[in-house]
């Protein structure tokens, strides 16, 4: 599978002033094979050590920070020589020796021609108490699942995935039946990687929702394994009330579906947990779109998402034969695996997630960016509805140079807005300059 964050790799190959890189991400979202690959294609040799589970490496960098002392260590571990040129060194699960963490800025302040590129999901990074973090001396890329675009050049698509990026919707038009069922087929296989190869080389979608079903476990065991002891229960209450969440009409996170009385406070820190770990996605409410836009969240609303829209659909137990149906899997949940498709595709592109509504008002946009000197409008809409009376508002309201709603209608432009097809979104934000 081609991933587009191998273009940044190898811009961060080639930068003059380069700095050990961090790649984050939720777990089995292919971190490792995307390091691997990455070395396989460009450098002449690639070493790569794992700290899971290596208490070898524990002790070499537990001692003192070295660098001429760690890397003659490192090379003994791999049986190779690291060249500072031609040679990549990977060390993953980085956050299993919080004191290699701690290594990276001395190997960019004493051997900064190494290159160096780490990986740990955020559980690990994010959450080590006490260690000395490289502020300023590391580069990150976080990497998520595939995006729809990933899919299509995944599974053989790729003249489409072309298209899209190109942006010609004349011809994107002519194609629109079968991207959008290529879409419906994203709903349900989403972009963990497994996934997707499972899908490529069974074409089974009950073998797909097996491998799902299994990374749901895969995470339910990484919470009482990982997280603090205390939190687990309250972390597995969050995790499955999403769908529930998102199945409502106005899809705030409302407390009270978790249990009875409950409150902010005594969730704050599951919430904060899975968002470091990657395993959910967070939309604030603004209460005015201006510029910047953090200047007007409202901490206390807000929205969640899984991390893929796939495992929403396997937690929400989602049957295989509404992919058979037509447009009906654009309604399903009410338009929340929709609408996660959204907030999946725009954090991917690396926008921050917003949305704009008024406190006791019916009134909601799904979506406000903030793209050089606009403030974008975005309302999602699950099938071909044509209806777009919350975006009307805030338009005469406000009268934002660019607006746009999304939908499976066909492209168009309109005075006051321009409809954009979901599976051409991330494409038609990418050119607005």
């Amino acid at each position: 599978m081609e991933r587009n964050l191998m273009r940044e790799l190898v811009k961060w190959k080639n930068k003059r002033r380069r700095k050990p890189l961090i790649i984050r991400g939720a777990r089995q979202v292919g971190k490792t094979w995307l390091m691997k690959e990455f070395g396989r294609r460009y450098y002449e040799t690639v070493i790569y050590i794992s700290f899971d589970n290596n208490e070898r490496m524990k002790q070499v960098f537990s001692i003192d920070m070295d660098i001429e002392r760690i890397v003659n260590a490192l090379q003994i571990e791999a049986g190779k020589k690291i060249g500072p040129e031609n040679t990549l060194l990977i060390l993953d699960e980085i956050q299993e020796v919080p004191q290699a963490l701690t290594a990276l800025k001395y190997f960019y302040e004493d051997m900064p021609k190494y290159h160096i590129v780490a990986a740990g999901s955020l559980l690990g990074v994010a959450l080590h108490a006490g260690t000395s973090f490289p502020v300023g001396k590391v580069d990150f890329l976080t990497l998520y699942p595939l995006t729809f675009k990933e899919f299509l050049e995944g599974t053989g698509e790729a003249a489409l995935a072309g298209l899209l990026e190109s942006r010609d919707f004349v011809i994107i038009t002519a194609f629109a039946s079968k991207l959008a069922d290529l879409l419906r087929y994203y709903y349900y296989i989403g972009g963990m990687p497994e996934a997707v190869q499972t899908w490529i080389d069974t074409k089974d979608l009950n073998e797909v929702r097996d491998v799902q079903n299994s990374l749901l476990f895969y995470y339910a065991n990484d919470f009482s394994k990982h997280a603090p002891l205390e939190a687990v229960p309250r972390i597995q209450m969050v995790w499955q009330s999403i769908p529930r969440q998102l199945a409502k009409e106005n899809r705030k996170f409302i407390y009270g579906l978790l249990r009875e009385g409950a409150r902010a406070k005594d969730f704050e820190l599951a919430i904060q947990w899975l968002a470091d770990c990657g395993l959910i996605m967070k939309s604030t409410r603004i209460s005015k779109p201006g510029m910047p836009l953090i200047s007007y969240i409202e901490m206390n609303a807000f929205k969640l998402y899984l991390l893929d829209i796939g495992l929403l659909a396997a937690q929400g137990k989602m049957d295989a034969r509404v992919i058979l149906e037509g447009q009906s899997i654009f309604e399903e949940f009410k338009g929340a695996l929709t609408e996660q498709f959204v907030a999946q595709e725009l954090l991917a592109a690396g926008y921050d997630l917003y949305y704009y509504s008024k406190e006791n008002s019916s009134g909601e946009l799904d979506f406000i960016l903030q793209i050089g000197g606009h403030i974008i409008p975005v309302e999602v809409k699950a099938e071909e509805n044509l209806q777009a009376k919350s975006l009307r508002e805030y338009c005469k309201k406000y009268g934002p140079d660019i607006a746009i709603r999304t939908s499976m209608s066909a492209y168009r432009m309109q005075e006051w807005m321009t409809n954009v097809p979901l599976y051409a979104l991330s494409s038609y934000i990418a050119g607005i300059v």
